[in-house]
């Protein structure tokens, strides 16, 4: 049987990304909807305070969180706002394929990159005669 029990360390994160969520995200996120705006001064303080990025790795220079660890932050961003929060995610979908596949020069500039300043990774997807909307 799996235990769901949270570490102080987790509880500790969750505590941290609600916090966020409360003060820097719930207050301003309408006004990004409504306007069609972006929040960049969301992202550049998600990535100052370690909000972003929690699936680089250790041995890579970053925090080397577990998935559930990712998924608690990633619950409390939410909370404040979906939108946002996918936003400050979309790193770790980006990263996967890299994660994979990715010699350790590729995987050493690539999360160096993540790391260094609060960019945005993207990533590509066609599915030929299906309709998802990723």
């Amino acid at each position: 049987m799996v235990d769901f029990t949270l570490t102080d360390e987790q509880k500790n994160l969750r505590e941290m990304a609600h916090d966020f969520a409360q003060k820097e995200i719930r207050p301003v996120a309408w006004e990004y909807d409504r306007d069609g705006t972006w929040p960049q001064a969301i992202v550049e303080k998600a990535h100052e305070v370690g909000l972003m990025n929690t699936h680089v790795p250790e041995e890579y220079g970053g925090p080397g969180l577990s998935f559930l660890d990712g998924c608690l932050i990633e619950e409390e961003l939410s909370w404040g706002c979906s939108g946002i929060q996918t936003s400050l995610g979309a790193n770790g979908l980006a990263a996967a394929p890299v994660e994979i596949a990715g010699s350790d020069e590729v995987k050493k500039e690539y999360y160096d990159s993540l790391l260094e300043s609060p960019v945005l990774a993207s990533f590509c997807l066609t599915e030929p005669d299906a309709g998802s909307d990723v």
